[in-house]
C-alpha cells in the first residue's frame, strides 16, 4: 500500500468547490481512493487546515471536514523532536517563505519515507515531493 502525505493546500482545495484547484483535488483524491492509498498528514497540517477552513469557509465546512475527511488521515502527532528539526530545516533553508508547518511536513515525509504529496503548494516541490500519479 502506498503512503502519500496530505497537505492543507488538497485537503482545503477538496472542501472549497471555489478554489482554483478545487476539480485537481477531486480527481487526485479519488485516485487515491482507487489506489486505497494511506493518507498521511501531521498534527500541524491539521491546526493549519481547520484554521483556514473556519476562516474562509465556516464552522459546518470544518464539521464537514472532522466528519468525513480526518477519519481517512493517519496524522503523526508533532513532537518536540520532529519541531526542532523542522526548525533548524527552517534555518538551513533561509527562506521566509516557507512555513514552520511545511518544514514539519518534510521532516516527517523524510523520516516516514514518503515521497509522494497530494499538495498544491510549490514548497512540496521544491523539497522534491512528488504528486501522486
Amino acid at each position: 500500500m502506498s503512503r502519500v502525505f496530505v497537505d492543507t493546500s488538497a485537503a482545503y482545495a477538496l472542501l472549497d468547490a471555489g478554489d482554483s484547484a478545487h476539480v485537481r483535488a477531486r480527481s487526485a483524491f479519488e485516485r487515491l481512493r482507487q489506489r486505497q492509498a494511506m493518507l498521511v498528514t501531521t498534527s500541524y497540517v491539521l491546526v493549519e487546515t481547520c484554521a483556514l477552513v473556519t476562516r474562509r469557509l465556516g464552522l459546518a465546512a470544518l464539521s464537514g471536514f472532522r466528519e468525513d475527511f480526518a477519519p481517512l488521515l493517519d496524522v503523526v502527532w508533532v513532537d518536540a523532536a520532529v519541531h526542532e528539526a523542522a526548525l533548524d530545516l527552517l534555518f538551513e533553508r533561509r527562506r521566509s517563505s516557507l512555513s514552520l508547518v511545511d518544514a514539519a511536513s518534510f521532516v516527517t515525509m523524510r523520516r516516514g519515507r514518503i515521497d509522494d504529496a497530494f499538495a498544491f503548494d510549490r514548497h512540496f516541490d521544491e523539497e522534491g515531493f512528488g504528486f501522486p500519479a
